[in-house]
């Protein structure tokens, strides 16, 4: 029988393999932030034990740096000790820091891919939920908790149960307004916010081969939105393309047996999933949740589902997201007017995310009622925004480009949405309080928010575009 191509990284990673016992893994790439290292490291500095590998361990600052005054220190105390902590740890451990001022800090699921870190075929790991967006080059990646963290410094390894396999296909032509953002909304809204647990997904169909690598990544990177361990879609042309050249991509020689390697990396055709769900990609349309999870999702046009319509054991917890977002039974969200935009996240702050909001904003004005946070992925993201004079588009239209970081995705930066206000936002969790203390967060594609920076609410950008 055939190998899915979750199955054939995995194999080819297990250094042992015991009945009854978690595989041993070997992991190719590490990638830590401030966040969930420091720990890690006091782990090692208690054992006298060094970091096994550094060179396969890269660091950047990302969760808790200030998008704004980079140069200056940072105003918020924890914070700041925790920058600080990592610089430190670095420097003790010999690993390689993308700090801030350096030209490669960033989100650092955006780093490993404009690097050339990420590459098809690895295993990669960090101490951060959506580590599963690497997975869109064809690679192994999933988070880890701290503890596993300082197993991975020790040993460069994982012990790591072998995960179900699920296959989920779109095929079909996607509406014009609709991206990659709507298509993992619109899954997640179908299967829930559980219904990955377990799995290691493979995303593919025609709809899925059509995306570029930015929307790839933002597919896989809500993976963990659905439960599941992680994401993947094999690597093809597109991919390979996107890799090649890149700072820390193979070149030459290196680069061509590596690419022999790569076009090995998809599953062959009599693989067994344990589950395979199909979507056609018609039925999707610009998405948008109205709750306090990613399921809670609806088309743009829909009407929010009602208590009564939901399973009895999940009705008091669906009342109370609504009861939090102020919405009510078979409300349409069109309309309603909102407080805060926030473009960026590991989910959506890539150049093509902010090509496409300023091509739509240009020559348009943010409306009076909103404030619009607009936070690249990267140092070179927003260099690259201000080469192309995305920035000064941003800026006819009353929006400003931020310097990078998590920013608003989570309340652990100085960007933080005010209680009781609506943000509209292209990250990817809608937790209770994940933008801030009683912020009420809707997340939407990058070209949704845009329209709601310019309208002040919630409408259908089909109709704009």
């Amino acid at each position: 029988m055939g190998k899915t191509l979750v199955e054939k990284i995995w194999d080819a990673h297990v250094v042992k393999s015991q009945e009854g016992f978690p595989d041993i893994l070997y992991i190719d790439t590490h990638l830590i932030h401030e966040v969930t290292s420091p720990q890690a490291f006091d782990g090692l500095r208690k054992r006298g034990l060094p970091v096994f590998r550094p060179q396969q361990t890269i660091a950047t600052a990302d969760h808790n740096v200030p998008t704004l005054d980079q140069h200056l220190p940072i105003k918020e105390e924890l914070s700041r000790y925790q920058v600080d902590m990592l610089t430190k740890n670095c420097k003790e451990f010999g690993v390689e820091l993308y700090g801030l001022g350096h030209p490669y800090q960033g989100i650092v699921h955006v780093i490993g891919p404009e690097l050339g870190i990420t590459q098809p075929g690895k295993t990669m790991v960090c101490g951060d939920s959506h580590t599963s967006t690497h997975g869109a080059f064809g690679a192994i990646a999933f988070g880890i908790g701290t503890s596993q963290v300082e197993q991975v410094f020790a040993t460069q390894c994982l012990l790591q149960q072998k995960p179900k396999t699920m296959k989920i296909e779109v095929n079909g032509e996607l509406g014009k307004g609709v991206g990659a953002k709507d298509i993992i909304l619109y899954i997640i809204s179908k299967i829930s916010a559980a219904g990955g647990t377990g799995y290691f997904v493979e995303y593919a169909g025609s709809a899925i081969r059509s995306l570029s690598m930015e929307g790839r990544m933002t597919i896989c990177n809500m993976s963990i939105e659905m439960g599941a361990r992680g994401g993947l879609i094999a690597p093809d042309q597109t991919t390979f393309d996107y890799v090649k050249g890149r700072e820390f991509a193979p070149a030459g020689e290196e680069w061509d047996k590596a690419l022999a390697y790569w076009q090995t990396l998809y599953s062959d055709e009599d693989a067994q999933f344990d589950s395979v769900l199909t979507f056609d990609a018609a039925d999707i349309q610009p998405m948008i949740t109205y709750g306090t999870n990613p399921g809670m999702g609806i088309g743009i046009t829909q009407e929010i589902p009602t208590t009564s319509s939901q399973p009895e054991n999940e009705q008091p917890s669906f009342q109370k997201a609504l009861d939090y977002m102020g919405f009510h039974d078979g409300e349409a969200v069109l309309g309603k007017p909102v407080d805060y935009v926030f473009i960026g996240s590991c989910t959506n702050s890539r150049i093509e995310d902010l090509r496409q909001v300023a091509a739509f904003v240009q020559g348009k004005k943010k409306a009076d009622n909103v404030e619009v946070w607009i936070v690249p992925g990267s140092k070179q993201v927003e260099a690259q925004a201000k080469l192309e004079g995305i920035d000064k588009v941003f800026e006819a239209a009353g929006f400003m480009l931020r310097e990078p970081g998590c920013s608003a995705c989570l309340g652990m930066n100085e960007d933080k949405i005010p209680a009781g206000k609506y943000c509209v936002s292209t990250s990817n969790r809608n937790f209770e309080g994940r933008q801030g203390p009683n912020a009420r967060t809707m997340l939407v594609s990058p070209l949704t928010a845009a329209a709601a920076a310019v309208t002040g609410r919630i409408v259908d950008v089909r109709e704009l575009v």
